[in-house]
């Protein structure tokens, strides 16, 4: 870990070194004051190469970026320079970028379980579109699908912010919010165990929303699945399921919820039962 953080620490110098050197281009130095006030010179350099450091450090640049990706059915974990680690859901993409005073993730699509290095000055922010995640040093699971966003705290604190309302909701370790179109509901009590479950190729889902489900399965399912009409991503789904076994999961809809799966082309489609050919949900 020790190696990892001096290539980090090498990294913001090297940051710190490039804005310096245009910050002295946008505005060159004084000319040296006469030979008899060598002080007085060496004293004002001082401060002005401090002022451009300082207003380096202000601008919170970016100094390096990392990309990650999985594909259906994979998962991985990944080891941060900071010492935090990012497991990623199979089907997920996250962008790391590298700031002065900051560590931004964007969360691209899919699930990821966070643990973050504790950094009372350098606080690490996740982007997951429709909100905005804030922590110093935690935990966390955050499931990114449709325009939803579901964040659950495994340790420690987490702050969660709707991109829809000015409104900061605090999580506690056994706390989960879900963030809906950008507003968020209210915080309620969750098992953590369940919602990392996925590590463990295992889904637990509690009267959770077929569209959700959906979004799980297409993790590990490569061919596309289509909820028709929004009634449909509504129904609620509970049970344990394995999710090396996508296939089986798709059978037993129709056996648990009123629905029927039909296959067109290379498509496969949940209808409500009884119902005729509708578009899916968008």
């Amino acid at each position: 870990m020790s190696r990892l953080r001096d290539k980090d620490d090498a990294a913001v110098d090297d940051a710190l070194a490039t804005c310096r050197e245009d910050l002295k281009l946008r505005f060159p130095l004084p000319s040296p004051p006469p030979a008899r006030k060598p002080r007085k010179s060496t004293k004002a350099v001082s401060l002005l190469v401090l002022a451009l450091v300082a207003g380096a450090v202000w601008q919170n640049p970016v100094y390096r970026n990392e990309h990650y990706v999985t594909q259906v059915g994979q998962r991985q974990s990944v080891q941060l320079a900071d010492g935090s680690q990012i497991k990623l859901d199979g089907g997920s993409e996250v962008r790391v970028s590298w700031h002065l005073r900051s560590r931004n993730i964007e969360l691209v699509r899919g699930q990821a379980l966070f643990a973050v290095s504790p950094m009372l000055y350098r606080p690490f922010l996740v982007d997951a579109g429709t909100a905005a995640i804030r922590v110093v040093g935690t935990r966390f699971n955050v499931n990114r699908y449709s325009d939803d966003v579901r964040v659950t705290v495994a340790q420690g604190q987490v702050e969660v912010k709707g991109r829809a309302l000015d409104r900061t909701s605090q999580l506690l370790a056994g706390q989960q919010l879900l963030v809906h179109n950008g507003i968020p509901a209210d915080v309620v009590k969750s098992s953590v165990e369940d919602a990392i479950a996925w590590q463990q190729s295992r889904w637990v889902f509690e009267g959770t929303p077929l569209v959700e489900v959906v979004a799980a399965l297409q993790r590990y399912y490569a061919q596309p699945v289509e909820l028709v009409g929004p009634e449909v991503g509504r129904l609620p789904v509970s049970g344990v399921f394995n999710s090396d076994q996508a296939e089986t999961l798709l059978a037993l809809l129709p056996e648990i919820l009123p629905v029927k799966v039909t296959r067109e082309g290379a498509n496969l489609r949940i209808h409500p039962k009884g119902a005729k050919n509708n578009s899916p949900t968008r």
